[in-house]
């Protein structure tokens, strides 16, 4: 029963975006199709609604509270790669506030901020205007095809929106930094990846500048790279492996990490502190 309403979701919901782009473009569809389509999502609904309240009442037999067998609900409906791919949208729309308020996430009192967005500050500059100047022809090659009104606001509204998720992806790069403390170091990559790393398990830190990282996110034979801009300039070795996560859920282990701070002799120094302490 699992399967089919997961199964539902991607079969018939593309289809229905499919057909109300038509009907907003004006192309005259048969009444039967849109009469069968709509009774089709009617009932998927219905049925979606039915296995959540399903899987609901069966976690609450478990012993688990309404809320927490709501998210175990919707856990189960929906597939760890579309929750983790709705969550990067979320937390960028919620750091664009955060930046917007000149505050950071996680950055608690007697803790060590390490930025790692200014490397990449001029590509992403760049993108957001090469982003812009495409709405704008697009909007202006569609009016001069006469093309309908509404089909042209939903086309304007989706770069607008493509926009905003461009500016709030900067914003959680500014607002989600590294962050040391005295029990962890911490690193993020905006509302992509959040690693928890004990200080009890970093045996050992050293500057060491890479230029050639072959992506952002590099991981090979338990050693990690969470590169900026292809650059890397600090190595953590652990004395035993760490559980990290990737983007979409998959999990790992890692024992070496190479990471980018935009001050690294400060990042150093707040790490090669702790190790003193400890």
């Amino acid at each position: 029963m699992l399967r089919v309403a997961r199964a539902a979701i991607f079969a018939v919901l593309p289809g229905e975006v499919l057909i109300l782009i038509l009907l907003i473009a004006g192309v005259e569809l048969p009444r039967a199709v849109t009469v069968c389509t709509e009774a089709v999502v009617l009932a998927l609904l219905v049925f979606e609604a039915a296995v959540a309240a399903w899987l609901w009442r069966g976690h609450r037999q478990s012993g688990l509270s309404g809320r927490t067998a709501a998210r175990a609900a919707y856990e189960d409906l929906v597939p760890l790669k579309v929750r983790r791919i709705v969550g990067f949208d979320f937390k960028a729309l919620v750091s664009l506030f955060l930046f917007a308020a000149r505050r950071r996430h996680g950055v608690p009192d007697g803790t060590t901020p390490v930025s790692y967005h200014r490397e990449q500050n001029a590509i992403m500059m760049m993108f957001m205007v090469a982003m812009v100047i495409e709405a704008v022809t697009v909007d202006l090659l569609l009016r001069a095809i006469d093309a309908p009104g509404p089909l042209r606001k939903i086309i304007l509204a989706a770069d607008v929106y493509g926009i905003l998720i461009g500016l709030a992806i900067a914003a959680a790069a500014v607002t989600r930094p590294h962050v040391i403390s005295q029990d962890e170091l911490r690193l993020r990559s905006g509302g992509y990846f959040d690693l928890r790393i004990p200080r009890e398990l970093i045996a050992s830190v050293r500057r060491a500048r890479n230029f050639s990282e072959p992506g952002w996110f590099v991981l090979e034979d338990e050693k990690f790279a969470l590169a900026v801009s292809s650059q890397t300039n600090l190595v953590v070795e652990l004395s035993e492996p760490v559980t990290l996560t990737r983007p979409l859920g998959a999990q790992a282990e890692v024992s070496m990490i190479r990471f980018f701070a935009d001050k690294p002799e400060e990042a150093f120094a707040a790490l090669a502190a702790t190790l003193e302490r400890s």
